[in-house]
């Protein structure tokens, strides 16, 4: 298959910060990284089998949209300097198409962007269960972007079958 310039470039970017994230060097100065989205994926892919790559996908934007606005600023660089983002408008508008384009990305790739397209259907004793589970693990840190507790989780899981 041949790429362009341009998805090569996004490609290349997307795999250079998960080598600098899995290395800690993004917790650095930033209250030291926000890895929630793990943690809400492990208890996806524990009760449903699913790959940990294609949970986090489909969890991501739920997520990015429920934490954004506690810290606007890092999704408008996060829009602007990895996704490209070249839109004129509010912060709020600038950080939504960043989490748009990163969908747009994921599907590109043929990720699931929610649980609907990543096929499963949890009840919600399940998202209940997850969201416990999600919180246990989590012990104290429960992220920087936002500080989430069990009914954060809960929204978020819910959140993530729109698609």
């Amino acid at each position: 298959m041949n790429i362009d310039g341009s998805l090569s470039t996004k490609y290349s970017e997307i795999m250079w910060a998960g080598s600098i994230a899995h290395n800690d060097l993004t917790g650095c100065g930033n209250d030291g990284g926000d890895f929630m989205t793990h943690k809400l994926e492990h208890e996806l892919g524990g009760m449903f089998d699913v790959t940990h790559g294609a949970g986090l996908a489909a969890i991501w934007s739920s997520w990015a949209r429920y934490v954004c606005k506690g810290c606007l600023h890092r999704f408008v660089r996060y829009a602007r300097n990895v996704m490209g983002v070249t839109l004129e408008g509010t912060d709020e508008e600038i950080a939504e198409a960043g989490i748009c384009a990163m969908e747009d990305f994921y599907r590109s790739i043929g990720m699931p962007t929610n649980l609907n397209e990543l096929g499963i259907h949890p009840t919600d004793a399940q998202i209940e269960d997850m969201a416990k589970r999600c919180m246990i693990a989590a012990g104290a840190r429960t992220g920087s972007a936002k500080k989430l507790n069990q009914e954060d989780a809960v929204r978020i899981y819910q959140n993530a079958f729109c698609p």
